[in-house]
């Protein structure tokens, strides 16, 4: 009897330490097939930058400008921008800034330091911004739902909200909506406190402080202003 009862003992001691190693391999193998998901993910997202790129840089495309002097000088823009940012703002990304600012008539610099302080520098394309009493803001321009709507609608674009976490998409709306803002004020201070704190934001901002200087726009205007000096003295 006593005999069966320590045979019972180590079958089931040798029971739980199979059930533990099946356990760790389950785990093991779970944690390598999810990373192996993210390097899928990362590499095809990779090559999708890359091939836009590649696309964006080709002589096919630099045809289609026909302004060869031009695309020398937005390449390097873009490139610049790439470069400031430690590898941050996709060269992809630069290059589609630069054209549309282009487009548009609208500073590049502006454009990219506005980006730059949205996103606290790191130029995060699905950042959602902190909870406010008018929602929160999304996306690497930081739209709000109840101000992107109109504006993609001026942009000749179409709105869902996912597409606001498409950097392509955001970094458009947010050249058009600065168009917008500096064709109805003509100065930046007035165009940069409004997509900063939105039109009635700003009115009430100016008669509280007596101009539109605030800190938002004095911060993008001097960072771009850096970027003209440097550009000089190369």
């Amino acid at each position: 009897m006593r005999a069966v009862t320590m045979f019972a003992q180590i079958s089931f001691t040798i029971i739980l330490i199979t059930g533990s190693v099946l356990i760790v391999h389950y785990y093991k193998d779970k944690d390598n097939r999810l990373l192996a998901e993210k390097n899928e993910q990362l590499t095809e997202e990779n090559e999708k930058l890359q091939s836009e790129y590649d696309y964006l840089t080709s002589d096919a495309a630099k045809l289609e400008d026909r302004d060869f002097d031009n695309w020398s000088y937005l390449e390097e823009q873009a490139n610049a921008f790439y470069k400031d940012s430690s590898g941050e703002f996709k060269k992809p990304w630069a290059l589609f800034l630069v054209k549309q600012a282009e487009k548009y008539g609208v500073d590049p610099i502006v454009v990219y330091e506005l980006l730059k302080v949205e996103t606290g520098d790191t130029f995060d394309p699905e950042l959602v911004g902190p909870e406010t009493k008018y929602g929160k803001a999304y996306g690497m321009a930081q739209f709000m739902k109840n101000t992107a709507p109109w504006i993609a609608d001026m942009a000749g674009l179409p709105y869902e909200e996912e597409l606001l976490f498409d950097p392509y998409y955001s970094i458009q709306l947010s050249v058009v909506y600065l168009d917008f803002l500096y064709n109805k004020y003509n100065n930046w201070d007035e165009a940069l406190t409004a997509y900063h704190r939105g039109v009635g934001g700003l009115k009430n901002y100016v008669e509280e402080n007596g101009d539109a200087k605030s800190w938002y726009a004095k911060e993008i205007q001097s960072k771009a202003n850096a970027h003209d000096t440097l550009a000089s003295a190369n």
